[in-house]
């Protein structure tokens, strides 16, 4: 049985010799539709002694029969059934459907093969028998083939094995897409004029690919059936006066040569869409007047095909740029989706930051709205406007050159110079070259001269981190600038006057070096006219939640993949943690989630260090809790009890505000505060507030 399958433009031909046909989703179908519209088992059809019936499944859209909805329908010849999107024909063995032209051709050859079964057959009556076999077979191969490259490569090896020929070739307009490469012939006359046709399968007897087909054939004779739009023949090319003059027919040594042209009918008439040349270099008169005729009609039959065959193409190429663009615009959705998200994170930073005073200048690169982050900020407010040195004091990873660019960009050098350069990463030979400048020559290496930071950063502001770190030597010839507001390169004898505002950082204790001989006394008094104090992470525990929604939604940007959510016990965990590495571990910390997480971070994606709520200073102290617990329930009511006492602790005690930091109600806090027997006395639960407490 053969039956026709047409899903979304694309034709499928099946043989299915079975009694029972099942359709539908699922995979083991005989027939699967791949449409969202049709059941996993959706019809079926039988095949018995009273007909071919079509029997619906029970499916949910239903079976369409001609247009009508059915249960059970007899069908009959010409019937359409209708599958969600996808339509069934049941077929005989003869074509059906399809052009006028290709099935009288088809009728034609098998009538013509009856009317010869009949007959007494002579040799002549073989041939043509045989040639009418022939043709009939590449008819129905014509009807199959929808590939373009290889319909046209079947129309030229049947063309040379109707004819007998020694090769075939076949010349289409330019515009159809070249299936083989290098195969491309512009046509022309003897006097090189360009027609708009080109070779676009050359093939010889033994089904092999012609190369370089713009040497093979005689151009001349393909540009005559062009203009003449006649079929053509000739018994020996190289004597026939319709070719004299050819250069290409006595270089090729042709003897037989067949040529029809290939029409395509429009609104307008007809026009010359292609040739198909065929020839035979080594046998005079190969070919007759009727091989001519059955080439005539293999190409009117070539010509639908190729029209059929190119406009399918045309909807499947539109059907990929149109599944091409709907992906892009997924992802386009997906990236527009993940930046709202980001967008959302940023604004409720900002919304919970703007909620609190922060200062009269801006200071929206820093995260912060704890009490020891306001104090920072008003004392920036207070030093921003001045000209004087400025130290920033504060543990590693606190973000002290965040403060140093916060008083540059809102102070009055702003539009100058912002130079940085931390102390501790050069030795004192490369810290000199690199705040002084040095000259041509100056050392081994000083290729060409180079301007200092000192000398870059003038008018505007210079930043020393780890000035702390800087040897005693270099701490002499900086305090000799600083004096002077003059500066000399290495190498140089020549003094540049620079004006610099100088803000130092370090995390070590000025005050103790000096006393301990480390620091030169003269220059701390130089540095330390206004002092800032960065609090570490640990003293300002409110700001954790923020920091790590701001640096997650960073780190996933950059890793251009979306921002996952903190849940409650999650950010409890991180406000938990003592954070000896400060904002820079945070950071850190954010990276490595938006590597491990998924669309929720869970505490196993955590570091270790925080899951044990333990800096990693102390891991060698405490790296028993866990072990000697050896009790999942007792970890976890380790860690509940750490959470709530640090939340509280940065809450300065304020049960209400620290249930709010933990994610929980009031009253559910009171409860763990009794659980664990940390309540104190006079701080009733506010019952009003109540809700439903976590699990314990």
């Amino acid at each position: 049985m053969k039956v026709i399958v047409v899903e979304e433009g694309v034709r499928t031909d099946l043989e299915l010799e079975r009694a029972v046909i099942s359709i539908g989703r699922a995979i083991d179908n005989d027939i699967r539709i791949s449409s969202s519209l049709v059941s996993r088992r959706h019809c079926r059809i039988e095949t018995g002694p009273d007909g071919v019936w079509a029997i619906d499944l029970g499916s949910s859209n239903g079976t369409l029969l001609n247009g009508q909805k059915i249960k059970r329908s007899l069908l009959n010849p010409g019937d359409t059934l209708r599958v969600g999107k996808a339509t069934i024909q049941i077929e005989s063995d003869e074509p059906r459907g399809g052009d006028t032209q290709q099935i009288e051709g088809w009728q034609a050859a098998e009538a013509a093969l009856g009317e010869l079964g009949t007959q007494t057959l002579t040799g002549e009556a073989q041939r043509e028998r045989e040639n009418l076999r022939v043709f009939a077979r590449l008819t129905r191969e014509l009807l199959r083939e929808t590939d373009l490259g290889k319909l046209l490569r079947s129309i030229v090896d049947g063309a040379i094995s109707l004819a007998g020929a020694e090769r075939g070739f076949l010349l289409l307009d330019e515009s159809l897409p070249a299936v083989l490469d290098g195969s491309a012939l512009a046509i022309g006359d003897e006097r090189g004029e360009r027609a708009p046709l080109k070779v676009r399968v050359a093939r010889s007897f033994d089904r092999e690919d012609i190369p370089i087909p713009s040497s093979r054939l005689s151009s001349g004779i393909a540009s005559k059936v062009i203009e003449s739009r006649q079929p053509l023949v000739s018994v020996d090319a190289e004597r026939d006066p319709r070719f004299s003059g050819m250069a290409s027919v006595e270089d090729l040594k042709l003897r037989s040569v067949m040529c029809v042209p290939l029409f395509v009918s429009n609104d307008k008439g007809s026009r010359v869409e292609g040739v198909l040349y065929v020839d035979n270099r080594l046998q005079q008169a190969a070919f007759q007047s009727d091989d001519l005729e059955l080439m005539k009609l293999l190409g009117d039959q070539a010509a639908l095909a190729i029209r059929n065959a190119r406009q399918l193409s045309e909807l499947r190429e539109r059907n990929e740029k149109l599944t091409a663009s709907a992906r892009k615009i997924e992802l386009l959705n997906e990236q527009l989706g993940r930046k709202v998200r980001d967008r959302d994170t940023e604004l409720a930073v900002v919304r919970a930051e703007l909620g609190r005073e922060r200062g009269r200048y801006d200071y929206t690169a820093i995260v912060g709205a704890s009490e020891g982050m306001r104090r920072v900020f008003h004392q920036l407010d207070r030093i921003i406007e001045s000209e004087l040195p400025v130290m920033i004091q504060g543990d590693s990873g606190t973000g002290k050159e965040l403060i140093a660019r916060a008083i540059h960009f809102n102070g009055p050098r702003k539009h100058k110079g912002f130079v940085s350069e931390n102390c501790a990463a050069l030795p004192d030979t490369l810290l000199e070259s690199e705040l002084f400048g040095h000259t041509r020559g100056a050392f081994t290496g000083a290729h060409r001269a180079k301007k200092g930071l000192l000398e870059q950063a003038d008018g505007g502001t210079l930043f020393l981190d780890e000035i702390g770190d800087m040897s005693v030597e270099m701490q002499k010839k900086l305090l000799r600038v600083l004096q002077e507001g003059e500066v000399r390169a290495v190498g140089s004898e020549e003094r540049v006057k620079v004006n610099v505002r100088i803000i130092a950082a370090s995390h070590r204790n000025l005050e103790a070096l000096v006393k301990e001989g480390k620091f030169r006394e003269d220059l701390f008094y130089r540095v330390n006219v206004l002092k800032v104090d960065l609090p570490p992470l640990r003293e300002r525990r409110e700001d954790i939640p923020l920091l790590a929604e701001a640096l997650l939604a960073r780190a996933a940007r950059e890793a251009n993949r979306p921002v996952p959510v903190l849940p409650r016990e999650v950010l409890a965990a991180l406000v938990a943690h003592d954070w000896p590495g400060n904002v820079r571990e945070l950071e850190n910390e954010m990276r490595r989630l938006v590597v491990l997480a998924g669309g929720e971070v869970r505490l196993e994606h955590l570091s270790q260090s925080v899951l044990e709520r333990r800096s990693l200073t102390s891991a060698s102290s405490s790296a028993g809790l866990a072990v000697e617990s050896g009790s999942i329930r007792d970890a976890v009511a380790d860690l509940e009890k750490r959470s709530i006492e640090a939340a509280l602790a940065s809450c300065n005690g304020n049960k209400s505000r620290a249930a709010k930091l933990l994610g929980i109600s009031r009253f559910a806090l009171q409860r763990k505060l009794d659980k664990y027997g940390l309540g104190s006395e006079g701080d009733e639960p506010d019952l009003s507030d109540a809700g439903e407490p976590l699990d314990d």
